[in-house]
């Protein structure tokens, strides 16, 4: 649809997005681990990714899978919070870290630093829920930092509608919209995608993930808000 580059929003309460910055360092340092070496063994990956079956085998408190094939012994609750660090190619990674570069800094502002990692963190295990109760039978390995980044959209929306937002549209036009329209657009394409076929793609994109994150990111920020700020850009 677009890419985005940047946004006129400048920071007001904090001097600089610290767990902004800090994610999008530990989600490129993951990949170099993954990669490093030939790595990226499927086996490897699923170790740390939500395979919904394998986590309802295991009960969301319970341990390993029993059907488990990974490489590493990770208890299957606990990938609820690894799989949003791994990605599977260079592209799914800078995709995700651009979002969250022109978006988190914003909401990090509104929430302050701890407050924004409980947010992030929860948008991500909301969304993996979410994919895995849509699909729960699927053994396909969920990885990618997408439905906690798509908490920050959500969240992103309802605080800066009116703000300005710089895309790329066809991969290289430069167009300013506002964020209502692009980050609109952006969530009704997830959810006219989420209820279409999915036959056919090579693997399949985690579009529910996507919508559990949007969701979660619309509830929180109600509540997690610092006091006296105003939704909706008012």
């Amino acid at each position: 649809m677009f890419v985005p580059i940047g946004d006129d929003n400048p920071l007001k309460t904090i001097p600089f997005q610290y767990v902004t910055v800090s994610l999008i360092v530990l989600n490129v340092l993951v990949y170099l681990i993954e990669s490093a070496g030939g790595v990226s063994d499927r086996a490897f990956v699923s170790s740390f990714a939500v395979v919904p079956r394998e986590l309802f085998q295991a009960g969301l408190l319970g341990g390993i899978a029993a059907s488990s094939s990974d490489a590493l012994a990770v208890p299957e609750r606990l990938t609820l919070l690894s799989y949003m660090f791994f990605h599977g190619d260079v592209m799914h990674l800078l995709g995700n870290m651009l979002f969250l570069w022109v978006f988190g800094d914003n909401v990090e502002d509104e929430l302050g630093h701890l407050r924004f990692l409980f947010f992030y963190l929860a948008c991500g295990v909301a969304a993996a829920l979410m994919h895995a109760v849509m699909i729960p039978d699927s053994q396909d390995a969920l990885i990618g930092a997408s439905g906690a980044v798509s908490g920050v959209i959500a969240a992103y929306l309802m605080l800066h509608p009116k703000v300005g937002i710089w895309v790329l549209v066809a991969k290289f036009i430069p167009l300013k919209i506002t964020a209502a329209w692009a980050l609109g657009a952006w969530i009704v394409f997830q959810m006219v995608m989420a209820v279409m076929p999915v036959e056919g793609e090579l693997v399949p994109t985690a579009w529910w993930a996507h919508i559990g994150g949007l969701i979660a990111g619309a509830v929180l920020i109600v509540a997690m808000r610092r006091p006296g700020t105003q939704l909706f850009g008012r």
